[in-house]
This record gives C-alpha cells, sequence and structure tokens, in this order.
C-alpha cells in the first residue's frame, strides 16, 4: 500500500462514514479516524472497516484537523469529513501521483448534494479545496468552524482531476440547524481575533452574500435549490454579525 494517511475527523457520523471508508479502499496505509465523543456507532463502524480510531475531545474544527494530522504516521495526508467520499477518477489521480509527488500540496473540486440534488453554480462547484498535502509543509488554518489548510510560503500546489463527493445535507432543516450552530461558533471566533460588526454590516452583508450566489455564481441556473441555498447563505452571514454585533455589547448570543 501507498504510504499515505487518510484522515478524518468524525461526531455521530454513522448515516456518513461507512459511504467514506468505503471509497477509501487501496488508496493509503492508514485510514486514522479523530473521534470526538460519539454516541451513536461511529467508532464501531470505523474500527470494523479496518480504521485506526482515536478518541479526542473537541477542540475546535481547525484544532481537531491540526491534532488528527500531527497523529497520522505517514507525512502525506489526505484529509476529509465523514461526509465525503471520492470518485473513482480522484482515487485514480491520487494513485498515479503518491509514489511520486510533484508539489507538496493537491487541490480537488468538491462537488456537494443538497438534499438530493448535486449543485453545480451558486459559488458551490467548483468547490476548490487543498486536501492532499505533505504536513511538513503547511497547517490547518482559518476562522472556525470554516476550516482550510494553508501550505508554507515557498511550497509548490497542483490540481487533481476528479471530485470529493460531498452529501451535505439530507433537508432544508439540517441545513438551517448547522447553520443556527455554525453563526455562533463563527461568531465567537471573529470576537476572539477582535473583528467587529456593526449596523451596516448586518444590513448589507447578508444582501451582498445573496447576490453572490444567486446571481453572480449563477445559482440561478440550479433552480429552487439554488434560490434556497441564497436565502440560507444570506441568513447565515446575517446571524453572524448579528451575534458578534450582540458579543460587542455584552448581550447574550
Amino acid at each position: 500500500m501507498r504510504p499515505l494517511s487518510i484522515v478524518i475527523i468524525t461526531y455521530n457520523e454513522e448515516h456518513n462514514i461507512r459511504r467514506c471508508l468505503e471509497s477509501l479502499e487501496g488508496i493509503g496505509d492508514e485510514i486514522l479516524v479523530v473521534d470526538s465523543g460519539s454516541l451513536d456507532s461511529t467508532a464501531e463502524i470505523c474500527r470494523s472497516m479496518g480504521a485506526t480510531v482515536i478518541e479526542q475531545d473537541f477542540l475546535g474544527y481547525i484544532e481537531q484537523k491540526n491534532f488528527a494530522t500531527s497523529k497520522a504516521k505517514n507525512d502525506w495526508v489526505l484529509s476529509l469529513d465523514a461526509d465525503e467520499a471520492l470518485t473513482p477518477e480522484l482515487k485514480a489521480s491520487i494513485l498515479a501521483i503518491i509514489d511520486n509527488p510533484q508539489a507538496d500540496g493537491y487541490t480537488i473540486n468538491r462537488l456537494t448534494n443538497y438534499c438530493g440534488t448535486w449543485v453545480r453554480h451558486s459559488g458551490w462547484y467548483p468547490d476548490v479545496k487543498l486536501r492532499l498535502y505533505n504536513r511538513q509543509k503547511g497547517l490547518w488554518t482559518g476562522i472556525n468552524p470554516h476550516d482550510r489548510f494553508r501550505l508554507n510560503l515557498g511550497s509548490k500546489m497542483a490540481h487533481l482531476k476528479g471530485d470529493i463527493l460531498h452529501y451535505s445535507y439530507a433537508s432544508v432543516s439540517d441545513h438551517i440547524k448547522q447553520i443556527d450552530r455554525f453563526s455562533t461558533i463563527g461568531a465567537i471566533s471573529m470576537h476572539n481575533q477582535g473583528k467587529r460588526s456593526s449596523i451596516l454590516k448586518i444590513l448589507y452583508k447578508p444582501m451582498a452574500r445573496f447576490m453572490r450566489h444567486f446571481v453572480f455564481k449563477a445559482g440561478f441556473l440550479d433552480g429552487l435549490t439554488g434560490y434556497t441555498i441564497a436565502v440560507n447563505s444570506a441568513h447565515a452571514v446575517f446571524l453572524k454579525y448579528l451575534r458578534l454585533y450582540y458579543l460587542e455589547k455584552d448581550k447574550s448570543i
């Protein structure tokens, strides 16, 4: 097997993790799952399918991914979320380069399924992610809950053919629940970094986000799904900046 570690962080992902693991067959010599205390059968499924499971209380999305990357046995790491899977084309692309990488990190297009529909516009495709990397050449950064792997200055980056398939939300209700949770995390992270909100930002940033997704990123071509994504994305921005504003005023969020 190739010297590649596939790293996944999980929490209550029994409905997703089997699909993810099945898509990884034959591309690495380690599958490492860092689980943050799942109350369902996530850990048991992972172990039954040959993955190594480490239990770690949740540190934050960025911190958890850095922790998971540090525990891998190989320097070359493929990082996935439990609700993702590899296409056969992407697997072939990884196998073609992993024995002799010509770059320090590789970006991959991500194709998202929203409530049963594959979204090919709305700013959601190609959703380019740097997921295959030499861990000695960078680290996970960003503002929680939005993480990204950043290569060190001077590192070389290339792009792989094929897609990561992202099975995002089974229902609109799932999306709304995540918006409520992520907007709180995002507001706290921004507050801790000294970022500021205002009445003006609360008014115009959601409108700008809607226009970005539905008009400038051609979300209208995704029909009702595109409109739903644009509205919910605007709502997420509204909640994040509203909660940041309340944090600045020492009010409950």
